[in-house]
């Protein structure tokens, strides 16, 4: 009976767990569909962004600026536009505060250890901006093997995601690079692609193209950075109508003021941006995680109701026996 007991125990200990991971996975369902509607209707101004601060940034090309000195690092283009040798390079690491999304952070922790491993074979320092705080511990051990600095943690930023958010990132970064802190900044994040999948990408943020890069890469551009193969037709020829316009487009006052508006607007867009696909994509990982629970849980409360049963059954037959018995040995 107390092996009947145990099984009892375990049986409704897996059903009151059941009932949270449904719960969750309700949840992170409900909550992914409105974070797939905000990468998505996000991803088009991101691009749009991405593109003219390439048709200003080529116009640039044609004249010369000097180095301006402001209050706020984020609002010195010239310093943030400027690309040099590098000796460390600044990961911005964007994952979560939650668990319970399946593999989500320990992919982020593997693709942020390989990067590491790479830049210390090639003698470069890195430093680490992570924002979220799940990846915080592994990358904490992962120290004792690898040479690299957690120079900051951002954890409140993702519990309410906006645009001012990933402007305090950007400060820093912005401040850290102004002052040759760091030579180059790399996004490490999670392309959502859909509730099923995603993938963990890099993408380069600072220092962006020179002006002769720039001079074909915004008709050269797919979009597979900001996805606009997603985009309808209409998208398309909107877009194409924008390149014919560029060779007759003009800048007022001049194209260095103009650019002094977008490079900020740029760098925190993409980091914005860079979060939102991160959040889209751990609702969709949690969803699936949960939803995964709840059917081993299912198979889980099969398995022990069939060997209750089985338990309870031979109990039975034992009894009987023994009562057979009993009246015949009388």
């Amino acid at each position: 009976m107390a092996n009947l007991r145990n099984i009892k125990d375990r049986i409704s200990s897996i059903k009151n767990t059941q009932k949270i991971t449904r719960a969750m996975k309700m949840v992170a369902a409900a909550k992914v569909k409105k974070a797939e509607n905000m990468v998505k209707m996000s991803r088009p101004f991101t691009y749009e962004l991405y593109r003219m601060f390439i048709m200003v940034y080529k116009e640039i090309g044609k004249s010369k600026f000097d180095e301006i000195k402001t209050k706020s690092a984020i609002n010195n283009y010239p310093a943030l536009l400027n690309a040099r040798d590098v000796d460390t390079v600044g990961l911005v690491i964007i994952s979560s505060n939650k668990g319970l999304a399946g593999a989500y952070s320990a992919n982020i922790v593997r693709f942020t250890l390989n990067k590491i491993k790479e830049l210390n074979a090639d003698n470069k320092k890195v430093v680490l901006y992570l924002v979220g705080q799940k990846t915080l511990a592994p990358l904490k051990n992962a120290q004792k093997n690898l040479d690299f600095e957690i120079r900051e943690v951002y954890t409140g930023i993702l519990d309410d995601l906006n645009v001012s958010s990933a402007k305090i990132v950007a400060e820093d970064l912005a401040e850290d690079y102004v002052a040759d802190r760091i030579d180059r900044i790399e996004l490490i994040t999670t392309r959502y692609i859909n509730t099923m999948t995603y993938k963990v990408e890099e993408w380069t943020l600072l220092p962006a193209l020179t002006p002769e890069e720039g001079q074909n890469k915004a008709r050269e551009m797919k979009l597979n950075k900001f996805h606009r193969d997603e985009f309808d037709k209409e998208h398309n020829v909107e877009y194409e109508h924008h390149i014919k316009l560029e060779s007759v487009m003009e800048f007022l006052p001049c194209p260095e003021c103009v650019l002094q508006k977008i490079v900020p607007m740029y760098i925190t867009n993409v980091i914005y941006q860079t979060m939102l696909e991160a959040q889209a994509s751990e609702l969709s990982s949690r969803m699936t995680a949960m939803s995964a629970a709840t059917a081993n849980a299912d198979d889980m409360i099969k398995n022990l109701t069939v060997q209750y049963n089985k338990v309870r059954q031979e109990g039975i037959t034992q009894e009987l026996t023994e009562v057979i018995g009993a009246s015949l040995a009388k």
